[in-house]
């Protein structure tokens, strides 16, 4: 059966650490494989506006020594000038793999129930799980024990508790076994769904789950602290309203004197300093953003390498 990677839990907790292994590996040596030479070809469908995605995934599939054949998802009208199922029957007759930055996790979903060759998920409305996996490969990164370090960790992530970076977090963080903290506005809860796949993958790797309207209590002793935009890509008319209620939630040096003192800062970038995070955390000592936004590349190789693996 073709293996997908549509959201987080796609990977088991032993798949996830054998992606992380690999990518620490392509990390020191970035040609140690090459499944992709020939060079196959990778669609990469981008739908919404992009930089680490396209570069990434471009430089990425390059260097497995395929072909990255980016693709205008504005110019395709996928799911508009031709069906999703049309547009899937018609790639993976032609691509090794299909990565696609798109917007309902629906589109994805139907992509890839009708192609024979790995769908990942680049960027959906509802999860981000390329970036997680990145994320997690910077944590292991910087910590003693790389990989095997992750169980048991504190995460705690400020800001809009119900955009896709937090339901990755959730998600991918319990798979790894960390004690996964969500601080966000009431108006601003994460998906009930997915607070509840986290809590049974917690249950058995274990790793634990926390929403809290308190940035105190999402932060206090945090071995890794994290935000996002408040204004996600096509609330931009919105942001006026969207950013009064996370102003609580702003990581600056006072929240972060609040975790642990060799705490470590992700965010996803974009960044917009002096309203989700300050240009004093971010560009301060702790920050690990620049690594973060690198490991994309090595994440995303050692991903699409695994999955073409699989039998």
């Amino acid at each position: 059966m073709t293996r997908h990677f549509l959201r987080d839990d796609d990977l088991s907790p032993r798949e996830q650490r054998e992606v992380l292994e690999l990518a620490l590996a392509f990390r020191d040596d970035r040609f140690i494989r090459t499944p992709l030479a020939g060079p196959r070809a990778v669609a990469v469908l981008l739908d919404k506006p992009t930089l680490r995605t396209q570069v990434s995934f471009g430089t990425g599939i390059a260097e497995l020594g395929g072909y990255p054949m980016l693709v205008d998802g504005k110019l395709a009208g996928i799911g508009v000038r031709e069906s999703i199922a049309d547009t899937a029957r018609v790639l993976g007759s032609m691509v090794s793999a299909i990565v696609w930055r798109t917007y309902g996790q629906d589109r994805i979903e139907e992509m890839a129930a009708n192609v024979k060759v790995p769908v990942v998920n680049a960027l959906t409305d509802q999860f981000h799980p390329c970036q997680i996996l990145a994320d997690l490969l910077t944590i292991a990164q910087h910590r003693k024990g790389g990989v095997g370090a992750l169980p048991g960790l504190t995460f705690g992530y400020v800001g809009d508790g119900n955009n896709n970076m937090a339901a990755s977090y959730l998600l991918g963080g319990v798979t790894a076994g960390m004690h996964v903290r969500i601080g966000t506005p009431a108006s601003h809860l994460p998906d009930p769904a997915v607070v509840a796949d986290a809590i049974a993958i917690a249950a058995t790797t274990g790793g634990s789950v926390l929403v809290t309207h308190d940035r105190g209590e999402a932060l206090t002793g945090a071995d890794v602290v994290a935000t996002d935009t408040w204004v996600s890509m096509g609330q931009e008319d919105e942001a006026a309203q969207r950013e009064a209620p996370f102003v609580p939630f702003r990581l600056d040096a006072e929240a972060l004197a609040l975790a642990a003192p060799d705490a470590i800062v992700l965010h996803c970038l974009p960044a917009y300093r002096g309203k989700e995070i300050t240009a004093e955390v971010i560009d301060g000592p702790q920050s690990a953003v620049w690594d973060e936004a690198e490991n994309r590349l090595h994440a995303q190789k050692a991903l699409l390498a695994w999955l073409l693996d699989q039998p």
